[in-house]
């Protein structure tokens, strides 16, 4: 990438609402950082020419949200950007492959915003061009709610609450408990919500193959619309021989962790939900699903718990995905809540089960703007 005129960062410590349990222990907090890049204007590209060019430097903004396994540590991040930010002084350029993934999702997400602003376009528009996706972003996207590994009652009260709020799919975590309870659980969400809400199971790599055949026949009977990462990442073998058993198998992990994956994955999984974060960026992320599409593989865009910027530009991704490639799955974008504070006010929030696509132009117009004011140097 050419360097920018100037680059910035700023850094933030967010609360979650409750502590999140994660493969490298608990979070009570999600450290960010958001950056600012000022792009000459004649590096447009794309339909981010389609408007009418702005005069002098146009500005972007990016979020990197590390989250390990996923990606790199925070540290690793913060010297990754900081290095970006020398370079930029320098007047050299930047070698957004030599940066690991939640940087480089800043760094180029920035760039993007910074695009789409200088042709007057949503960023969904250029991520499509940009992705060699064929068709118009939708306007909105579908996201499903998350429903957490409670008891049966808190399980059914939380399913009850999210389909009074609107939503049409919700995703079930399972794995802490014995297959069978799990099993109960997710009968009992059936039967309160009904056969036209779509159900999610997402055990995180939790079960043994035994389990998650176990598991898979008798969500098949309970109508389930997929099994997100039945069987530990690495279990290539469980996932194959767990397909054709009635419900659509997911993996999350196995593309997310910085792997390798099998291939064809079109032979392994019917789903990949793919983090934006974890892939190096909304383009790194729009090409893979592209790439998968051609081997018969859905992709739904989730999140790594991330702060409004980040969040904000995979709902313009999930608008290109499905405007282009109309795959027609909720994606898991609904985390916003997750956090007691945020960077910003979110300009796109959940509304009755979908999230429209900010009009632009960039990410949100001038939403984010003054996140970095207080830039860190």
């Amino acid at each position: 990438m050419t360097a920018p005129a100037a680059f910035r960062v700023r850094e933030f410590s967010l609360p979650l609402r409750s502590p999140l349990g994660t493969a490298t222990g608990e979070l009570s907090s999600r450290r960010v950082a958001v950056v600012s890049l000022v792009a000459d204007e004649t590096e447009a590209d794309g339909p981010a020419n389609a408007g009418e060019a702005g005069g002098g430097a146009v500005s972007g903004v990016g979020e990197a949200a590390p989250l390990p396994p996923w990606t790199e540590p925070f540290g690793e991040c913060r010297d990754a950007l900081a290095a970006v930010r020398d370079a930029v002084g320098r007047g050299d350029d930047v070698d957004l492959d030599a940066l690991p993934p939640a940087a480089r999702h800043a760094v180029t997400l920035a760039d993007a915003d910074a695009a789409a602003k200088r042709g007057g376009v949503p960023l969904a528009a250029t991520v499509a061009s940009r992705a060699a996706l064929d068709g118009d972003p939708a306007e909105s996207v579908p996201v499903n709610a998350t429903v957490g590994d409670g008891a049966v009652a808190e399980t059914v009260a939380a399913a009850e609450s999210a389909v009074d709020a609107g939503h049409g799919c919700l995703k079930c975590k399972v794995g802490a408990r014995a297959v069978d309870a799990d099993v109960e659980r997710l009968r009992a969400v059936r039967d309160a919500v009904g056969d036209d809400v779509a159900l999610r199971a997402d055990a995180n790599g939790a079960w043994s193959r035994e389990q998650a055949e176990r598991a898979v026949d008798a969500l098949a009977d309970l109508d389930f619309e997929y099994v997100e990462q039945p069987v530990p990442a690495g279990d290539h073998d469980a996932l194959a021989a767990l397909r054709g058993r009635g419900v659509d198998v997911a993996v999350d992990e196995t593309v997310n962790a910085g792997g390798a994956w099998p291939e064809p994955l079109g032979e392994y999984a019917d789903v990949a939900v793919l983090k934006p974060m974890a892939q190096g960026g909304l383009g790194a992320t729009a090409s893979l699903a592209r790439h998968l599409d051609g081997r018969g593989v859905d992709a739904v865009v989730t999140t790594t718990v991330d702060a409004a910027v980040a969040r904000t530009g995979a709902v313009h991704l999930a608008a290109a995905l499905d405007g282009c490639l109309d795959a027609g799955f909720a994606h898991g974008l609904a985390t916003g809540g997750m956090l007691a504070s945020d960077v910003a006010a979110d300009p796109a929030p959940v509304e009755h089960g979908r999230i429209a696509v900010p009009d632009g132009p960039g990410l949100a117009g001038g939403a984010f703007d003054d996140v970095v004011a207080g830039e860190q140097n």
